[in-house]
């Protein structure tokens, strides 16, 4: 699509120039004094600051123990810091946070790599190395992050930190050349793309912060015309793996770094094109692409999430803004600008791009002024390139995964659903715990989080669901109407065979403003059909109990539970569980959550519902209790 839409462009690169440099105090003085005032608040904080030691053993202790939270946590500490004291001094510019700031360009530049430890390999898959070799940078998606931290810095600053001394320009310039700028253009690192392989967020995370570091500091022409080429082989590589519905494989978290960075990566190309680029912004999957955001939020914090995507999956700023605005969807501005006015959270000090921050700051007035009178509007849809159904009414929000379990940051949940209730969360999809040596290693499934039977899916005969491409949902029917949306798939082929599994047909219905239902029904092989054994697994966030006639979960919602059938080759028949049975098949348990990463969506223990149906048929009925 780039490299096509590229061939008529014959112009002069130019540099790229977004937003004004803080000399130009008009522009900055024109901004919201309270936002303002947040700023310089923030930058205070970190006055005199002492930029924590990063020790090499931090980094070594990724292969020896598997930890790479410590390393991180020292890592992005500093940038944390970095960006507050950057922000405030280009606000305030009276050279009270200079020395701060300084202290910081050259402790960051003195680090042996900008790498984090689990990206320190040559080749995708590769062996990671204990050490990073400093004459041979690998650029991954922190070492990109850096190299733009440091530009936008440059170009912000670049004449208030020459008045200091003219070394800490040349100190920054330096770096990058060596670090970024050269690898980028001489060396292929597997996100950069190669032929039909596969991609994933990491290109255009790091395309879009290559594109940053080069334009906005004084590269040379023939340096920028070739990282303008090379950037659009990435992108059309990237945009290969995504379906023309613009579904993100990997969740609403994963969004920020896929769709938000694909947006940041045009606007730079348009930026240094004179436009160029704009008809993109109107082409249907880049369109798609954008209001994926909103298709998929839930209400305040939530978003529907599958695979490693937490639930909540951050609050908008001013990056879904300007996609919406940009593609000229005003729902999605609304949205957008409705999302962030209800957020606590107004200076994205936990975001380590500095370009997001300048972004933020000029965009945060028309944010904040923009009309969010109107409602949202949320459509009903089914996201065929994943197997993503969506089904709203005005109290459930109701999404069911099909596809296949070889989704990037794949967990085995073909066929689990997620259900809010009144925007609270009902029946959860758990997300994943703090990412580990074993996160993205061969022993990934051993990790409770990602494995089926702790998702709202069956274990069947002992076994769970497997991951690839070959594990999927078949027979797929999604189906749409203005009171009843429904799907229907076979998810046998998400087990191995050893399970047994025939057929394994579930059916979700949202009947609106009314109640929904969840319908399983089995065939065994003849060899397995002795055993028999399913165990329904259902996750929920509030504590549920049972009742004689129900499993009441929280103060939200009453599941009624039949069955029919009373052997593995009855296919049809009106003989419901008797309500004295109800506790046989039934059983609870309450699982602490202790991880820190989990801790940010679920403050508090979860629960899991294991139901053992008797025959090969079960309904389940959500009722709302009031």
């Amino acid at each position: 699509m780039f490299i096509e839409f590229a061939k008529n462009y014959s112009d002069s690169l130019t540099s790229f120039s977004p937003y004004p440099p803080a000399s130009d105090r008009n522009a900055y003085e024109n901004l919201s004094e309270d936002l303002k005032t947040q700023i310089i608040k923030e930058g205070e904080r970190y006055l005199n600051y002492s930029y924590p030691s990063l020790p090499i053993t931090v980094f070594m202790s990724f292969l020896r123990t598997g930890n790479r939270v410590d390393f991180e946590n020292i890592y992005f500490a500093r940038r944390y810091a970095f960006n507050a004291l950057v922000m405030a001094e280009c606000v305030e510019y009276k050279g009270r946070f200079l020395d701060d700031i300084i202290n910081g360009v050259f402790t960051i530049c003195e680090e042996s790599a900008w790498q984090l430890p689990p990206h320190n390999s040559y080749k995708r898959g590769g062996a990671n190395e204990l050490l990073p070799d400093p004459e041979t940078p690998v650029l991954d998606l922190f070492a990109c992050e850096t190299g733009a931290l440091l530009s936008v810095c440059y170009y912000l600053l670049k004449d208030a930190l020459n008045t200091v001394h003219p070394f800490i320009n040349k100190r920054i310039l330096s770096e990058i050349s060596r670090r970024i700028v050269t690898p980028y253009l001489t060396m292929h690192f597997w996100w950069m793309g190669n032929g039909d392989e596969p991609m994933c967020n990491w290109t255009v995370w790091c395309v879009q912060n290559c594109l940053l570091t080069i334009f906005l500091t004084d590269q040379p022409d023939e340096i920028k015309e070739k990282a303008f080429h090379q950037s659009l082989k990435s992108i059309d590589c990237f945009l290969k793996d995504y379906g023309e519905d613009g579904c993100c494989d990997e969740g609403a978290q994963y969004y920020h770094h896929a769709g938000l960075c694909l947006f940041n990566a045009m606007e730079v190309l348009n930026g240094i094109t004179n436009h160029f680029f704009a008809p993109l912004y109107q082409n249907p999957k880049i369109r798609n692409i954008a209001s994926y955001i909103q298709n998929v939020h839930v209400s305040g914090p939530y978003f529907l999430n599958f695979a490693d995507c937490s639930p909540v999956a951050g609050r908008c700023s001013a990056r879904e803004y300007l996609f919406a605005k940009r593609i000229q969807n005003p729902d999605m501005m609304r949205f957008a600008a409705t999302d962030f006015k209800e957020s606590e959270e107004k200076l994205l000090s936990g975001e380590i791009n500095l370009f997001y921050h300048l972004q933020h700051l000029f965009t945060y007035d028309e944010m904040m002024h923009y009309s969010t009178t109107s409602p949202v509007s949320y459509p009903d849809l089914y996201y065929q390139s994943v197997g993503l159904f969506i089904a709203r009414d005005n109290r459930f929000v109701l999404a069911a995964k099909a596809g296949d379990n070889n989704d990037s940051h794949n967990h085995n949940d073909t066929g689990s659903i997620t259900v809010y209730q009144d925007g609270k969360p009902l029946l959860i999809d758990l997300g994943v715990e703090t990412y580990c040596a074993k996160t993205f290693s061969d022993k990934r499934y051993e990790i409770w989080t990602m494995q089926s039977s702790y998702h709202n899916l069956p274990a069947i005969n002992g076994y769970m669901q497997l991951p690839g491409a070959a594990y999927k949902a078949t027979d797929v029917h999604p189906f749409f109407s203005h009171d009843t949306c429904s799907i229907t798939m076979d998810l046998a082929a998400a087990y191995p065979k050893e399970a047994g599994l025939l057929s394994y047909i579930r059916t979700v219905t949202l009947r609106k403003n009314h109640v929904i239902t969840l319908e399983d029904h089995w065939t065994l092989a003849p060899s397995c059909s002795h055993k028999n054994s399913v165990i329904l697994s259902l996750m929920t966030y509030e504590k549920p109990s049972l009742h004689p006639d129900s499993i009441q979960i929280g103060t939200l919602s009453t599941i009624t539970i039949s069955t029919t059938g009373s052997s593995a080759f009855v296919s049809s028949g009106s003989a419901s569980l008797p309500i004295s049975s109800l506790s046989s098949i039934v059983s609870m348990e309450e699982i602490p959550i202790t991880d820190a990463r989990l801790q940010t969506a679920w403050k508090h223990s979860i629960h899991r519902i294991l139901l053992t149906p008797p025959g090969n048929q079960i309904k389940l009925t959500i009722l709302p209790l009031a």
